[in-house]
């Protein structure tokens, strides 16, 4: 899968094989090594790296390759993620007994062995904190499923009402089943090179504003020891953000929250700045996310509706939104691009955002660790 998505970046970027050399994955026992897969291609590489990571990985593998492309040690860089999340290494399933150590004592010990298990106290917290209910939390995945239903590759392009998401059982308390994101098979690649090499590509560039990666609060293995558990660490990654990007939250046209639960996308988006802490439940319910809202987010239906891929797709899919080319339903042109309408009205047809020109890709590892990015177009 690995290779697959490799070679259709590359033939999306317009390059050939030969020119990557540089490759970076991020993995949870779940992947093939770039070595491996840079051989399978007939590659030869400059730079790898093959880092253990989940959901704050995708931002800061792009930071890597930005650096190590400076550094001058390679030109063009493949950052991929190659998962078997359904069929193989299912992420929290309870596996075989086995004896504990470290933080597992603090987690696995005490029941966190899921990721909903570990993060509904946080979401628990937030609603009796600020009075966030279940209704205004269900609506991520009501948007993201209209979204959804607007992507042909969408694994779960179905529509839902809030009605359904919170009639669905419950896994971890308040988390319900259609609130989690589904578990899949799945190959995703990124390609970044320099400025000058990608104005010669066969698409219009987007270029990266400015990334922060894996920054973490002072306990990243124990998030509830480390001050409010409704605060993430891109609350600490925010002010760097948008320093280096120069710009802030409100000239931002889409968003891609990182979705694994519907609570996730809330708390990025009031610690990166897009709302206050404790609006998020307004901010996720009042259409300021939908197509055709202020301010879009996951557009191609996430993590909820699209698939799980550690957040690869979110970047994927803002690149497209950055490039004008979301491929949805809307017809093709005799120049070979689509001729979106902006209408987002019935189901299947456009996901495109108007004359969006910056994005920003929010990622999660968990409470404690978070990486993000600010992408736009010239």
């Amino acid at each position: 899968m690995a290779g697959q998505a490799i070679r259709n970046a590359v033939s999306d970027a317009g390059l050939r094989l030969s020119d990557i050399d540089g490759m970076l994955s991020h993995s949870m026992a779940d992947s093939t090594v770039s070595q491996f897969v840079a051989a399978d291609l007939g590659i030869r590489l400059n730079f790898h790296l093959d880092s253990i990571g989940g959901g704050a990985s995708v931002e800061a593998l792009v930071g890597v390759a930005i650096g190590v492309i400076e550094a001058g040690m390679c030109e063009t860089v493949a950052v991929y993620r190659s998962m078997n999340g359904y069929s193989g290494v299912r992420i929290g399933a309870p596996g075989k007994t086995r004896i504990m150590s470290g933080a597992e004592l603090h987690t696995r010990g005490q029941g966190l062995s899921s990721p909903a298990q570990s993060f509904a106290p946080a979401f628990m917290r937030h609603m009796h904190v600020y009075g966030t209910t279940p209704q205004q939390v269900a609506m991520v995945k009501v948007i993201h499923s209209e979204h959804a239903a607007r992507n042909p590759k969408a694994l779960y392009p179905k529509q839902v009402t809030v009605d359904q998401v919170l009639e669905s059982r419950i896994i971890a308390e308040p988390i319900h089943l259609l609130e989690c994101c589904v578990e899949t098979d799945s190959a995703t690649c990124i390609i970044v090179t320099s400025r000058e090499r990608a104005m010669d590509c066969r698409h219009v560039p987007v270029f990266v504003q400015s990334v922060v990666g894996r920054v973490s609060k002072p306990r990243s293995d124990i998030y509830f020891l480390s001050g409010d558990i409704t605060t993430t660490a891109g609350r600490l990654a925010a002010d760097r953000l948008w320093r280096n990007a120069g710009i802030g939250p409100e000239h931002v046209d889409v968003t891609a929250a990182y979705d694994a639960f519907t609570f996730t996308s809330l708390l990025l988006l009031e610690d990166y700045g897009f709302c206050s802490k404790g609006e998020g439940g307004a901010y996720v319910s009042d259409g300021t996310m939908r197509l055709g809202g202020q301010r879009p987010n996951n557009t191609g239906g996430g993590l909820l509706c699209e698939g799980y891929s550690n957040g690869m797709n979110l970047v994927i899919e803002n690149v497209r939104q950055l490039r004008h080319d979301a491929d949805d339903g809307c017809p093709v042109g005799a120049s070979g691009r689509r001729m979106h309408t902006y209408d987002h009205g019935p189901a299947g047809m456009c996901r495109q955002v108007r004359d969006a020109r910056v994005a920003a890709n929010l990622g999660w590892g968990t409470i404690a660790t978070g990486s993000a990015m600010v992408l736009a177009r010239d």
